[in-house]
């Protein structure tokens, strides 16, 4: 199955995988192999039919799911392989998470008979193969795009996300996690992350205004950061090329706030530069958090003069960082109060203690941002999470468990109510 399917991905187009999965499937038992697709907003799954959707979807097939309230939404949310009965003839049906590292993507829906080990184990190497799949084919595909669309994008937001990485990546030393909202109108905001060797760059950059403008300004910034950072330049240098390049495009008339941070991850040595942004939070033990002081710089573009400061703080194995926009604090009901520091840093204790994966905790974070300013953000509301998981690495399954991923070596047969029995 698994290299039947390889073997076609290479010269296939996204529209054929649905079909293709299908027919491979076939080989180890599977009856039926549904995809969905989640949006931007992580509100809904959509089913990624053929590339003609009126003859391409099964007959009978939700075309959208939702995510609160669903079993297809709880397995995405919590990365467990959950299972039901198929209403027609009782043969088991499984929703089995679409997990790339640990940015989730979505979800399988899968109809067997079999629900022995092996076929629990064949589901999940399944899903892995099509996640790989799937994202090494978006990025050229407007097909995926519009899958994962339930409005319109505006420009700028068409921009900011094909500029970013993937909101979650993880390996054995770190965990990172992002989320933007709104999703469909994000204009100045804009996150980054890389890794060299030993040491993760992480960057957050708020740019002037709320319009398409913003967004040609924060690709700017961004695309100056990076350019100075991989040429080997350090964090200072970084933020004063950011500087030039926006003073030599708009003079002083446009202006990015930011934090460029960077963390050795064999010391756990922090280090980052204030240009004019929120100081960055650290969240320790799952119990408390501080601000980390640093004497601001002016923000990028203004030249004001102020020298950029290198700060430093020493982490300990299991802090969290956390980078945010002023969307995140300052969302306010009208009229009422902020949704402020302290209700967003507890919202992030109180949802790890919960045992939530990290992405999950996000997602949760960005629509309660979302309801408190009743539906609408008058700002962009961006939040970059990095954990660090300790001077000796983790094996990688333990920093995918800690993000929710599901792992081949936890499954357990279905109990007698149609869940895993390690869910009864």
């Amino acid at each position: 199955m698994l290299a039947g399917l390889l073997s076609a991905s290479h010269v296939m187009p996204l529209e054929s995988l649905s079909a293709k999965t299908a027919e491979h499937a076939a080989e180890v038992g599977f009856t039926q192999v549904l995809i969905y697709v989640a949006d931007l907003q992580g509100d809904v799954m959509r089913l990624m039919s053929g590339e003609d959707a009126d003859t391409d979807t099964p007959v009978g097939e939700e075309i959208e799911l939702k995510i609160e309230g669903t079993v297809a939404g709880r397995a995405f949310q919590h990365g467990q392989v959950l299972a039901g009965a198929d209403p027609d003839d009782g043969r088991g049906r499984w929703w089995v998470p679409l997990v790339d590292g640990i940015e989730r993507l979505g979800v399988l829906r899968i109809t067997t008979a079999l629900d022995d080990e092996r076929a629990l184990e064949d589901m999940k190497l399944l899903a892995a193969l099509i996640a790989l799949i799937i994202d090494s084919k978006r990025r050229s595909s407007d097909f995926h795009a519009r899958l994962t669309r339930t409005q319109r994008l505006n420009t700028a937001a068409e921009m900011q996300w094909r500029l970013m990485p993937p909101p979650a990546y993880a390996d054995g030393r770190v965990m990172i996690s992002a989320a933007m909202e709104p999703a469909y109108r994000i204009s100045g905001d804009a996150y980054d992350y890389a890794t060299a060797g030993q040491v993760v760059h992480l960057s957050l950059f708020d740019a002037m205004g709320h319009d398409t403008a913003a967004g040609l300004t924060a690709n700017l910034a961004m695309g100056a950061c990076r350019n100075a950072r991989r040429g080997g330049a350090g964090l200072v240098e970084t933020s004063e090329r950011i500087e030039e390049v926006l003073i030599e495009q708009y003079g002083q008339d446009r202006y990015v706030t930011g934090i460029l941070a960077e963390l050795d991850t064999r010391t756990g040595a922090l280090t980052w530069v204030n240009r004019g942004h929120h100081p960055p939070v650290i969240i320790r033990g799952g119990r408390w958090s501080t601000l980390l002081d640093c004497p601001p710089c002016h923000p990028m573009g203004t030249d004001l003069g102020l020298p950029a400061r290198l700060c430093r703080h020493q982490l300990e194995p299991g802090d969290r960082i956390v980078l945010y926009t002023d969307g995140i604090t300052e969302a306010r009901r009208n009229p009422g109060e902020d949704f402020g520091l302290d209700r967003f840093i507890d919202f992030l204790i109180r949802h790890h203690a919960d045992g939530l994966p990290v992405p999950e905790t996000l997602r949760r974070l960005i629509h309660a941002v979302l309801e408190h300013h009743d539906g609408t953000l008058q700002d962009d509301a961006t939040v970059l999470f990095c954990e660090w998981l300790g001077t000796t690495p983790h094996p990688t399954g333990r920093a995918a468990a800690l993000a929710g991923v599901p792992r081949t070596a936890t499954a357990a047969p279905a109990g007698d109510n149609g869940r895993p029995a390690r869910e009864q």
